[in-house]
């Protein structure tokens, strides 16, 4: 009877984490893959145990009372060690399997994480992966993903865990058959008589941060003459003398090397921190064998910046 109890409360718990973090029992009971009514039921129950209430509810969504969060953070750290447990559990099996989801920014995820995913399923045959491409900032509670590449700094969150894979730096470039048609501009101000290529990114065209005369830094809000949302499809029209484009060296470096683009003397923030690349998860999942053995093999691969020059 008394493991029957401990497996209701957990039970419940699991429910009301679920529900809190979605804000919705619907989503809820989704994620744990029963139904909405059992998911409300369990909450229920729990408040009753508690004799306090832990969520508001109303039409739309719930939220948290002042008990409610309280009593989250308490149920955070008992599923945490719960989680942890069972990981180190399973990492003792020496077997690296089961399901993982995993979302990778286009560009990147394709060019230089897709590789080293590709050899850990040969390593670890029994690893099955579910990977989706998207530059947006997919929020890994609410969509259920296991692990993701970010370009970028991740949003603060206690409930993720972040490992900075490396850094990201960029150019601003164009072929020299277009450089020899328009002649090269020399200064920031010069790029306004230009063709700029633009890269868009969740609705906004990206400004161009360059270096002005007295060493400042500046966010160049550019006029583009053709936009275009994909990183390998931006390369390839600088490259094929469409315009002018900013460009990270991890894209950019191969075509540079060979000749096909031209680093513009138009100066970049030396001094400017890098944009760095980190890989990031759920800390509730923290010490899954599946995680730790991508992000080992991401670490390991990981290519510094390439150089180039003017």
């Amino acid at each position: 009877m008394a493991n029957l109890n401990l497996y209701s409360q957990l039970k419940n718990m699991a429910a009301f984490v679920h529900t809190a973090e979605t804000g919705s029992f619907t989503a809820a009971a989704v994620r744990m893959g029963v139904s909405k009514s059992a998911t409300g039921k369990s909450v229920a129950k729990l408040e009753e145990r508690l004799g306090v209430r832990l969520l508001h509810r109303t039409t739309r969504s719930v939220s948290l009372t002042e008990e409610g969060q309280i009593y989250y953070q308490s149920c955070l750290s008992v599923l945490d060690e719960l989680h942890q447990t069972e990981s180190l559990l399973s990492a003792r099996r020496h077997t690296v399997s089961g399901t993982l989801r995993i979302s990778l920014p286009v560009s990147y995820g394709r060019l230089y994480v897709m590789p080293v995913l590709t050899q850990l399923t040969k390593l670890h045959p029994e690893l099955k992966l579910i990977v989706s491409f998207t530059d947006r900032r997919v929020d890994l509670i609410e969509e259920n993903t296991d692990i993701a590449v970010r370009l970028g700094y991740p949003q603060d969150s206690t409930t993720l865990v972040a490992r900075r894979l490396g850094t990201q730096h960029a150019v601003i470039c164009a072929s020299p058959d277009y450089l020899a048609r328009r002649g090269i501009p020399q200064t920031a101000e010069a790029l306004a008589e230009h063709d700029c290529l633009g890269f868009i990114s969740r609705g906004q065209i990206l400004p161009w941060p360059v270096m002005n005369k007295d060493g400042t830094v500046n966010r160049l809000t550019i006029r583009p003459k053709h936009i275009i949302s994909n990183g390998e499809a931006l390369r390839d029209a600088a490259a094929d003398g469409m315009g002018i484009a900013y460009l990270t060296t991890w894209l950019a470096a191969r075509d540079i090397e060979q000749g096909r683009l031209q680093v513009l003397p138009v100066a970049t923030p030396e001094d400017d921190a890098p944009a760095p690349v980190f890989a990031i998860w759920p800390r509730s999942r923290d010490l899954s064998p599946r995680i730790r053995v991508v992000v080992d093999a991401l670490l390991a691969a990981h290519n510094p910046d390439p150089e180039v020059t003017v």
